[in-house]
């Protein structure tokens, strides 16, 4: 069976009545597994990691979509994170005996399916983009909701990919994909000043001339009192958790700031674990064939073929 992964992004982190009925939508379900759900009140965001076979999948992302398009509204919505839709973003990621080339295609398929079932307008991003400089979800997220509602219309580099010029009046236009795995981690620093975190961000992701493959933001996290560096590793293999974490230290010390805490946002593979795990504990030589657990499940699959 052809299983991918999916992580949609809504644009709800604080009524936690609506959270529940996007969530109940993925509940359930032949075919789809639900495997993390979590929603941040600073962020105003819900993430939710799904495994399963394609198509119960799609099916039950516009039954989600469909309860964020009656309960959220982009006009009054506010939050700490980049977004531009009730329905931000849904990347699919190939898992088993499916390729990126079948996640592509499937990610065209899906959008013109859901603009046809909802009128949200859709982005093409990462691989399954139709337009080379929409790669990138932050171009496309440039200037966010509040810009984009306007520029959509009035702009032929922003139009939509699919419905036309212009975005749906209250849940704005979503972001459709094909990526590799992607690990979203967020450093919590002890200072209040969104500045510092912005810095630091700065110093981290590609854009500004730091890691490959790392994208960050500063975030106030105004309810705590705190400052965070919100990152999205798109390729673990190539920057390791660790090394971003090493750098954002050093960074800090130079403001006076300390970190208080990492955060892993939903799912992530266990080898970026592992490495960081390795690398602190400094254990020499260190393969993932000694994780007893790991062996236990190749034994297992090896059995089941």
């Amino acid at each position: 069976m052809q299983l991918i992964e999916c992580v949609p992004n809504f644009s709800e982190g604080r009524r936690q009545d609506v959270i529940d009925e996007i969530v109940r939508c993925f509940k359930g379900k032949r075919g789809v597994y639900l495997l993390d759900s979590r929603a941040d009140e600073d962020h105003n965001r819900l993430v939710i990691s799904l495994v399963g076979a394609p198509a119960p999948i799609q099916d039950a992302l516009i039954e989600a979509a469909k309860v964020a398009l009656l309960y959220i509204d982009m006009n009054s919505h506010q939050g700490g994170h980049p977004r531009i839709g009730a329905v931000d973003v849904v990347p699919f990621t190939p898992i088993k005996d499916i390729t990126m080339a079948e996640c592509i295609d499937l990610a065209h398929k899906f959008g013109e399916r859901y603009f046809n079932e909802t009128g949200i307008p859709v982005y093409y991003y990462e691989e399954a983009a139709k337009i080379p400089e929409r790669k990138r979800l932050e171009v496309i997220r440039k200037g966010q909701y509040e810009v984009l509602k306007d520029e959509a219309k009035n702009n032929p580099d922003r139009k939509p990919d699919v419905g036309g010029a212009g975005l749906h009046p209250t849940a704005g236009a979503t972001v459709i994909g094909a990526r590799k795995f992607l690990v979203a981690f967020n450093v919590n620093l002890d200072t209040n000043r969104v500045d510092i975190a912005k810095n630091i961000a700065s110093a981290v992701r590609s854009s500004s001339g730091g890691f490959c493959h790392v994208k960050g933001i500063g975030l106030a996290l105004e309810e705590r009192g705190i400052t965070q560096v919100s990152m999205n590793l798109v390729d673990y293999e190539k920057n390791s958790l660790y090394r971003v974490l090493e750098m954002i230290r050093m960074e800090a010390k130079r403001w006076g700031v300390n970190v208080i805490e990492t955060e892993v946002y939903g799912m992530i593979p266990v080898n970026a674990i592992l490495e960081s795990a390795a690398y602190y504990l400094q254990i020499a030589d260190f393969d993932p064939s000694q994780v007893l657990e790991l062996q236990l499940l190749d034994l297992m699959g090896e059995k089941a073929e």
